[in-house]
């Protein structure tokens, strides 16, 4: 890996004297030099010598030496992960054991706990996993750039093919290719012109299927049945999925409309029938089997006599004359499910054939061809392609991805009471408290007369309600229940929220009422602030002991899913008392389903960074409190993480194995006891202590955030806050009102902003903190509150995973360039005051995680992350002080506003490159 990243790093300065000059490549040079020794051997001359020389950089350097360090971060990226995809396959060649996170490990650790083979198989009968993509905007990199990438990539990994061949022609080959790559990048403009539309975020998350999920996720399915083949036939149901929430999550953002709704289903769809499309007329090209060698069954007979192909050189080819006659259905089930969007196809059908009436009759087909094949003695032939195939249809069906509908509950109380007070004429409704809403809605649900009148003229709002509940009414119609069957409601605070949109249904038909209802999408409440994540646990008390609602949740299947938001929780209650709060939520959430009979789906909001909930996936599930998991997963993937993880379809498939992994092994054994020897996660000192420092850490968190005067002020000008929200990395706006509150940014640009000054405060604050208030009185590191915190750590998966992330947040802050940010606020007092909490309030976590873990530097038990920050550190430096530098310009007016805030614009790039996420 070190010698691609070197060698990378030649071509792109090979790029940059080429394109920009000597000159240019020699300042780059030494402020490269200088940032290395500065954070190699601590030498402050270096530091002075690095700052000297940014700060005396003028505008059309500034850019170009921060395009030279932001790119070599995109080209290192790519070697870690090619080096990755490298000691994987090593790994296999040496037939090493199964590594934690792969679906053979999982298997190994089921089975040796005792678990059958029919009680695996009997989980994914009734399990979920789901990662629903998202269009949260925290991806700062364009899609050219990322392609850009992957094609470097791809040119490193044949140069070391070539170089293994020792063939000197393709060594030289691969090097030009890979040059060529570099100067296109160098070439590409790194920053979009504007804001991407709704629709944009929608093709680009379609580009994912059609790279990774439509290929890795039935590939995935069969490694799966490969690796429990101890018994002969085994099927597992379809129980892995990808959603999204790309053309239905309004919450906050006006730009998604019932006819936006539409249109994603309908382009989601072209892109699974284009699929099918391509890979019936494979399998065509594939199956010549004549009928001398492989007779037909009757089935298969029956399907070739129902085909339009009457071609006399296929006469005898049954297999490619019945895959001729699917094709023609499948093209004609497109073209009348398309709503006048193009499908890619190979080829044009032959002759006429009547569309297929759901995704079932398609895979029908598709069996009579796979069964002919096993009667023929070609089942290897049956278990290619075609195998995949029929797992795509039965995976995908129509409609691609599920779609969920996210909107706020503020705006469904305001479309009820229009509703209410056009039909009655007062406002009834507005005035009623939590029990008088009950009470009122569950009275109009078990009505069959509507609310709504076609003859009355509503609002705005209440308008665009009416009509997305409309056009999710018709999508069933049309590409099946499937295709939108969750409705999310944010920031969930009664049982109230959840009935108005179970009376919303009722009026566009989803919901017919009765003495025995039926619901026909799934009502999620979402618990998103530490109050409601405390009140989850008795808000669906109430909600089941409503004998309506427990009929509607039987229509359901008895199944009820839960969101829980990791970011705005965080935003509220700080990183501690954040995670605690969730973990104790999910434990109160289990104990209410199990008393009331009632299944929980667990729906985990979670972002890219640690103070959004993220981190490594397959601890992070396995952390989760006993009974919460059940084989049912659904979790957010956000902004550069879809990047990151199903960018490449490598990649993509080993992060879907390890949530899939994850689960199975959360699910099938004891999540009381991992190893031997661990305690149970709910020992009550470990609770009991969690309480106290939860308590602590929520205390001196709020006590900055919240009640620190001239903390906004603070905020605002010691990050890049405003340059943030002006960068065009979606269409969602960063606030969710007009306003400077903290409670009414969205978390996404706090977090990253933050990230980029290297404070981090969202991922640490308040830990620190509350440990030494915890260890007050013990003397020497040998008291037994330590001793307990160490216990926690070496027992207790919640707290060890909690801990780990923390490491990883504090190697990625540094004091030194956060006191260059902090110094771009104007009054000394302010800045003085508050940076001096965050810095002691660092040292204390710092002190913490040494005292609990027992290490003495951070990451020592995760080499790899080391020696990755080790390496691109010192190429972070570099952008992080220019950015201070080119904020200090643009505040004060020296120099152009529009190329000053591109420059910086373009450091925030860089910096997010460099650190590997971004909100």
């Amino acid at each position: 890996m070190r010698e691609d990243i070197r060698y990378l790093g030649r071509v792109l300065g090979d790029t940059i004297r080429e394109q920009a000059g000597a000159d240019v490549f020699e300042l780059v040079e030494r402020i490269r030099v200088s940032a290395v020794r500065y954070r190699r051997d601590n030498d402050p001359h270096s530091l002075r010598s690095l700052e000297k020389t940014l700060s005396a950089l003028k505008q059309e350097h500034a850019t170009n030496v921060v395009r030279a360090f932001s790119y070599f971060h995109h080209l290192a990226n790519e070697a870690e992960d090619l080096h990755q995809d490298r000691l994987r396959r090593a790994a296999r060649r040496a037939r090493a054991a199964p590594q934690p996170g792969s679906i053979k490990y999982a298997v190994q650790r089921i089975r040796d706990a005792g678990v059958p083979t029919r009680k695996i198989v009997g989980l994914f009968a009734d399990a979920r996993v789901e990662p629903v993509l998202t269009a949260h905007p925290t991806e700062v990199q364009r899609k050219s750039i990322l392609d850009r990438q992957r094609a470097i990539r791809a040119r490193l990994a044949a140069r070391e093919s070539a170089l293994s061949a020792r063939d000197e022609w393709a060594e030289g080959v691969a090097d030009e290719q890979l040059r060529r790559e570099v100067l296109i990048l160098w070439k590409t403009n790194e920053l979009r012109g504007e804001k991407p539309t709704v629709e944009d975020e929608i093709e680009n998350a379609l580009a994912y299927f059609r790279g990774t999920f439509l290929e890795v996720v039935p590939a995935l399915y069969d490694e799966i049945e490969d690796a429990l083949r101890a018994d002969a036939g085994v099927h597992v149901a379809p129980f892995l999925r990808v959603a999204s929430w790309i053309g239905g999550d309004r919450d906050g953002n006006p730009y998604v409309t019932h006819t936006v709704t539409a249109r994603a289903t309908e382009r989601q769809s072209s892109v699974a029938f284009s699929h099918y499309l391509s890979e019936i007329h494979a399998l065509g090209s594939e199956l010549s089997l004549a009928a001398t060698y492989a007779p037909a069954t009757p089935e298969l007979e029956a399907l070739v006599a129902r085909s339009s192909d009457r071609a006399a050189s296929r006469r005898a080819e049954p297999f490619r004359r019945a895959l001729v006659g699917v094709y023609a259905r499948v093209a004609a089930t497109a073209k009348e499910l398309s709503g006048g969007v193009d499908v890619p196809a190979p080829r044009a059908p032959v002759g006429t054939a009547p569309p297929y009436g759901s995704p079932d009759e398609l895979l029908a087909d598709l069996d009579v061809v796979a069964q002919a094949l096993v009667g023929a003695g070609a089942a290897r032939v049956a278990d290619g392609r075609l195998r995949r195939l029929r797992r795509a249809v039965e995976v995908f069906g129509f409609h691609l991805a599920s779609l969920d509908i996210r909107q706020h509950s503020e705006i469904h109380a305001r479309v009820v009471g229009e509703i209410v007070r056009r039909a009655t004429g007062r406002d009834t409704y507005g005035e009623l408290d939590e029990r008088g809403r009950q009470a009122f809605l569950l009275r109009e649900l078990e009505q069959a007369r509507p609310l709504v009148s076609p003859h009355v003229e509503y609002g705005p709002e209440t308008s665009e309600a009416l009509a997305t509940l409309d056009t999710v009414a018709a999508v069933h119609a049309r590409f099946g229940a499937r295709a939108i069957p969750n409705y999310v409601i944010s920031m969930t605070a009664g049982p109230s929220d959840v009935l108005e949109v179970a009376l919303l249904a009722k009026e566009a038909g989803l919901l017919v009422p009765g003495e025995e209802p039926r619901s026909s999408i799934n009502i999620i409440p979402l618990f998103e602030t530490i109050g409601d994540l405390r009140a989850c646990g008795g808000i669906m008390t109430e909600l089941f002991s409503l004998p309506y609602y427990r009929q509607l949740l039987e229509s359901r299947g008895d199944v009820q899913e839960v969101m829980l938001g990791y970011s705005d929780s965080n935003k509220d209650g700080g990183f501690l008392t954040s995670n605690w709060e969730l973990y104790k939520a999910e434990v109160s959430l289990v104990k209410v389903f199990r008393e009331h009979g009632v299944r929980l789906r667990l729906f985990h909001g979670r972002g890219g960074t640690v103070g959004r909930g993220g981190g490594p996936s397959y601890h992070a599930v396995l952390a989760q409190p006993p009974g919460s998991v059940a084989g049912q997963l659904r979790l957010t993937e956000q902004g550069e993480v879809i990047a990151s993880k199903y960018g490449d379809p490598v990649i993509g498939r080993r992060n879907l194995a390890t949530l899939v992994a994850a689960t199975m092994e959360a699910s099938l054994v004891d999540g009381r006891a991992g190893d031997k020897g661990d305690v149970a996660p709910d020992d009550p000192r470990f609770m009991l202590t969690m309480d106290e420092l939860s308590a602590l850490a929520f205390r001196a968190y709020r006590g900055l955030v919240y009640e620190t005067p001239g903390f906004i002020t603070y905020f605002r000008e010691a990050t890049p806050i405003n340059e943030i929200g002006d960068l065009n990395i979606g269409s969602r706006p960063a606030s969710r009102k007009s306003s400077d509150r903290i409670e009414d940014l969205r978390a996404i640009p706090w977090v990253f902003s933050w990230g980029q000054c290297r404070q981090s405060i969202p991922g640490f604050y308040g830990f620190g903190s509350a440990v030494r208030a915890f260890l007050a009185g013990e003397k020497g590191g040998r008291g037994p509150k330590l001793t307990l915190l160490r216990t926690m750590y070496a027992k207790w998966p919640f707290f060890r995973t909690l801990v780990d992330k923390l490491e990883m947040v504090l190697a990625k802050t540094d004091m030194g360039i956060a006191a260059r940010y902090a110094g771009l606020v104007r009054q000394r007092k302010l800045r003085d005051k508050i940076f001096g909490r965050i810095r002691a309030e660092h040292d204390d976590t710092l002190a913490a995680v040494f005292a609990i873990t027992g290490a003495k530097a951070l990451l020592e038990g995760n080499a790899s992350l080391a020696h990755s920050l080790q390496h691109r550190t010192p190429y972070i430096d570099p952008l992080n002080h220019l950015q201070v530098d080119l904020l200090q310009r643009l505040r004060a007016g020296r120099g152009d506003p529009a190329e000053l805030r591109r420059a910086i614009h373009l450091t925030i790039n860089g910096v997010a490159a460099g650190l590997r996420n971004s909100g």
